[in-house]
């Protein structure tokens, strides 16, 4: 078994099981989607709460592990070359663990670059615009009397909704009848936009109807369900 004392971050949040996998989350939509896949592959891990109220995850122990300072971030016991792997970026460890597992990332060449194509698609525009239209309208943003910043990353927002939604006709899933790490991705993105950002009305979410089918879909998976409660407060 893999030692883990010499990682630092294991002094702030004490391995008590080493031999498993160690996740350091929130249960944001980063976050959830290293829980969610976590719960779909059904490899055995040790949840940690970061806890964004006192400034953890900028401690010197968390830094040590992730230096953006940002979750979700993993200790792996058992990786490449039966060494320890840390990890941090959340598309990162999707395509980490879809690798290490052979679950959830098609074998196809083709299909497999597809899909991580998609994955940075959310990493690079529906994250951050999502992230931005939730400030705006829901937190400190929401204040400032200049409302083109809003504007901006509520037609963006739309605008992202809308590929999504051209992407997702006539398909169950991004990548067709096969579920994958692209809709791990993007699902706690939409869950969130319509509900803790409370933007359904904003961005007229009902009229990409192929998008909230899927949302609907992909939120009735029980693995979903059980990882978007990952983890939890001590």
């Amino acid at each position: 078994m893999s030692d883990l004392s010499d990682f630092p971050i294991t002094k702030r949040w004490p391995a008590q099981h080493p031999d498993r996998l160690q996740l350091y989350s929130l249960a944001t939509p980063n976050g959830v989607k290293v829980s969610i896949m976590l719960e779909e592959i059904g490899l055995p891990y040790e949840a940690h709460y970061v806890d964004f109220g006192e400034n953890e995850s900028h401690t010197p122990e968390f830094l040590s592990l992730n230096p953006n300072g940002k979750i979700p971030a993993i200790l792996d016991p058992n990786g490449p070359g039966g060494k320890p792997l840390p990890l941090f970026e959340s598309g990162a460890i999707l395509q980490y663990l879809a690798e290490k597992s052979g679950k959830l990332l098609p074998t196809d060449p083709a299909l497999r670059y597809e899909t991580i194509q998609w994955v940075h698609w959310q990493m690079g525009g529906v994250g951050p615009m999502f992230g931005q239209l939730g400030f705006f309208y829901k937190f400190a943003g929401k204040e400032y009397e200049d409302k083109r910043p809003l504007e901006r990353y509520r037609a963006e927002s739309r605008r992202l909704l809308g590929v999504l939604n051209k992407r997702l006709e006539g398909r169950d899933w991004v990548m067709g009848n096969e579920y994958t790490i692209a809709d791990i991705a993007l699902l706690g993105w939409v869950r969130n936009l319509i509900g803790f950002y409370e933007a359904r009305e904003l961005v007229d979410f009902d009229s990409f109807g192929n998008v909230a089918k899927w949302l609907d879909r992909g939120l009735a998976r029980p693995a979903v369900q059980r990882g978007l409660a990952i983890p939890v407060k001590a």
